[in-house]
């Protein structure tokens, strides 16, 4: 026995085996097959395990342990957790094999057939072909691709989510900068995605994972609040539901009632966003009632159901939803609502059947398994998959742009619409009568000039309400303009946009070369290639089309090529003249000096003064000071911004930008006052501003830079900023704060602002 790597891992070859022995044979028992082709398809999976096994023989993963175990549980995911068959459970085990070892795609084709190596294709990671892209864009560029699959097969989706789960899921293996890039992505692209396919169990295990590395305090905080709160919560559990169970029982529904804890992470938006601490927040959990009835009967039932549950409870008739009648895009159906306990608590209620439980936690794979039944989700997830096919096809939209508004589009809320004909349409919350016509066509959006909401003309910048109905008009001899980007919220309608505008420019690019040939004889300047670059540059064109385009539509006068070329009556016209031109020495740029001060310090870029060539700025979205845990994170043509881990701006900059993380901490012997913020909240008592200043000002010896206090009815809120050295210092004032008589709260502030 050897060990193996800085975990201690230790490598038994006999113990190994046996392990792999019992996740194969779990496996193949999870397997469901069709019976008619059981042993045809047994004999795949037999065959691709085989490969699988064989190709990796020897590697290990950065835990010590064998590659293969990673294969075997995404396989395992796939058919436990999202329900999928034989030809995802065959492509999961050969997923990375034409990544990581001498098999090709041709290989796999002929070994498994087109229809696997189609998804190994989709699956397969990109590291070279995108080596000329810029380097910000190479994680955009991969989630584009990724999405493209849907084009073909959404297994490939579902699978890649599986094998994202279970890095996830042995994330502790990897450096803490890979760790941090990784939640990040996790976090804002693979769990929204996974939320959109209706995967929310795994969609929740995902965002509990990715803040158990971004935010470590406030996970474990919620984790050991949970658990130190069980006891109590299921025997108030048992006693909620015990009337709900005999009544059921009585009127012989089938039936099962569990109780579901809130994820960890929703527990902590929830924290967040309402700014109160564990103990004030109520929903940590939810009962869910699952009934067992037949297609036809599962509406009555939840019905019926739920009368029975608020004849024994008062309902909140504000929290009432009723997702049966009108499903989610993603397919998820269930009847919730918020009732009073006997001991004044409120609880939030579930009902919904098996079928109902079935889609909500494995979402798509459950979904097309009751394809075959009548009911049909209009606006479903169906209807989702192919916008997103629409939007990747033939759009000209860039990786980071279609990234950025993808991810914005996954977890919209969403309203539903009707065309003049009774047609149900669903978009986003905040969606346009523009986006509603580009959402019936690209032309039509293209070609339209105002919308009837409600028989009713309006702009078309008017925001839609549920149940408007819309009817578009439009007109051949109009054309769209830069202007409407401003009107829209769908990636949709943007990509379409986009295009439209794309090709309208293309076709002023003629005109615009005759224009600048005109105004260039005129100032007799050379009509050479690096002027032309010298003129766009100047005026911030994106494009060489866009160049031309403001030519042709006029907007670049006479007098801003002048400005530009700086031409005087004294013009030195020979500046112009390319081979007059002397060469400059390019400066050293910020990236080279980025690798050169790592290469002397290869664990961190140390934050301090000495480094004369490296700018960083100290974000204000997070104001972090020496002693928390910060990276870097280094935008082409901006100083290092450092961020503590754990800001939500830094983790969406990672999701997008994760090769231009740049590890680093705090110089410890470097003593400078870093602005730092608190909140605090407290009963109104005498003498309450003088405790507080003195504990801040002779406890610690820390300058005071602004105290806001507002006293209401008893409760005084306010925010003090002040000067501190360090992490320590501020957690040590915090709890000395909150000790004072009367004091409620106290909490550091994240984002500071100037409170007068």
């Amino acid at each position: 026995m050897a060990k193996s790597n800085k975990f201690n891992y230790i490598i038994n070859p006999e113990d190994e085996a046996r392990r792999i022995k019992s996740k194969y044979k779990t496996l193949l028992k999870s397997w469901r097959p069709k019976e008619a082709t059981k042993e045809k398809d047994r004999k795949l999976i037999i065959k691709a395990f085989k490969v699988a096994n064989e190709a990796h023989q020897g590697m290990r993963r950065r835990s010590g342990e064998p590659y293969i175990f990673h294969p075997l549980e995404v396989a395992l995911i796939c058919v436990n957790e999202i329900g999928l068959g034989t030809k995802s459970i065959i492509s999961a085990l050969l997923h990375d094999v034409v990544e990581d070892t001498d098999y090709s795609i041709d290989d796999i084709r002929s070994l498994f057939g087109d229809k696997i190596a189609q998804i190994i294709d989709g699956l397969t990671k990109i590291r070279e072909i995108f080596g000329n892209q810029p380097i910000e864009s190479m994680q955009a560029e991969n989630f584009k691709r990724l999405l493209l699959t849907l084009s073909d097969d959404v297994r490939v989706i579902l699978i890649k989510l599986a094998d994202r789960l279970h890095n996830m899921r042995t994330l502790d293996a990897m450096p803490e900068e890979k760790q941090l890039k990784i939640a990040s992505e996790t976090t804002y692209l693979y769990a929204p995605l996974a939320h959109r396919l209706g995967l929310h169990s795994i969609k929740s295990e995902l965002e509990d994972l990715a803040l158990r590395y971004t935010d470590k305090e406030a996970f474990q905080l919620i984790k050991t609040n949970l658990l130190n709160t069980k006891v109590e919560r299921d025997k108030f559990i048992r006693n909620f539901v015990r009337p709900i169970k005999k009544e059921l029982d009585k009127q012989g529904i089938k039936y099962q009632i569990i109780s579901r804890e809130k994820s960890i992470s929703s527990i902590w938006y929830k924290m967040k966003n309402k700014g109160v601490p564990f103990d004030e927040v109520f929903d940590v959990f939810a009962v869910r009632i699952i009934i067992d009835t037949p297609l036809e009967t599962e509406k009555s039932v939840c019905l019926n159901t739920y009368s029975i549950v608020t004849d024994k409870y008062l309902p909140n008739r504000q929290r009432f939803r009723d997702w049966i009648s009108t499903p989610k895009a993603n397919g998820y159906e269930s009847l919730h609502t918020t009732v009073m306990s006997k001991s004044g608590r409120w609880v939030e209620v579930q009902i919904r059947t098996k079928r109902m439980d079935e889609i909500a936690e494995k979402g798509y794979a459950a979904h097309w398994k009751y394809k075959s039944d009548v009911r049909k989700v209009e606006g479903g997830l169906d209807e989702w998959l192919i916008k997103v096919r629409e939007l990747l096809q033939g759009s000209e939209i860039d990786a980071l742009d279609f990234m950025s508004e993808f991810k914005l589009n996954l977890f919209s809320k969403e309203i539903m619409v009707f065309t003049p004909k009774g047609d149900v349409k669903t978009l986003p919350l905040g969606a346009t009568a523009l986006d509603f016509a580009y959402n019936i066509h690209s032309e039509v959006g293209n070609k339209c000039i105002a919308a009837k909401v409600n028989h009713k003309v309006v702009s078309l910048d008017y925001v839609l309400k549920q149940g408007d109905q819309v009817q578009i008009l439009t007109s051949d001899t109009h054309n769209p303009s830069e202007e409407w980007f401003s009107y829209l919220k769908t990636a949709r309608a943007k990509s379409s946009l986009k295009t439209a505008i794309k090709e309208i420019k293309k076709k002023a690019t003629d005109q615009g070369r005759l224009q600048l040939s005109i105004i260039y004889g005129n100032l007799k300047i050379e009509n050479t290639r690096e002027n032309r670059l010298k003129l766009s540059t100047y005026l911030n064109c994106k494009s060489k089309t866009d160049f031309y385009y403001k030519l042709a539509k006029g907007v670049i006068e006479e007098r801003t090529i002048r400005e530009c070329f700086e031409i005087t009556d004294g013009f030195n016209w020979k500046k112009y003249i390319p081979f007059w031109r002397p060469k400059t020495e390019t400066d050293k740029n910020l990236k080279n000096i980025i690798q050169d001060e790592i290469k002397k310090n290869p664990n961190n870029l140390l934050l301090d003064k000495s480094i004369k060539n490296i700018k960083f700025n100290v974000a204000s979205c997070c104001n972090p000071i020496p002693g928390d845990d910060v990276i870097g994170i280094s935008l082409p043509g901006k100083p290092i911004q450092i961020h503590r881990t754990n800001c939500e701006k830094a983790i969406s900059l990672m999701s997008t930008f994760g090769n231009q993380i740049i590890k680093a901490k705090w110089n410890e012997g470097e003593k400078v006052g870093f602005l730092a913020g608190i909140s605090i909240s407290a009963n109104e008592t005498f003498g309450l501003i003088s405790s507080i200043v003195e504990v801040i000002t002779k406890g610690y010896q820390i300058n005071i830079r602004t105290f806001h206090l507002i006293s209401s009815g008893g409760t005084a809120k306010g925010t003090v900023t002040l000067y501190v050295s360090d992490s320590n210092v501020l957690k040590k004032l915090i709890k000395n704060i909150k000790a004072i008589e009367g004091v409620i709260s106290a909490e550091r502030i994240d984002e500071i602002k100037d409170y007068h």
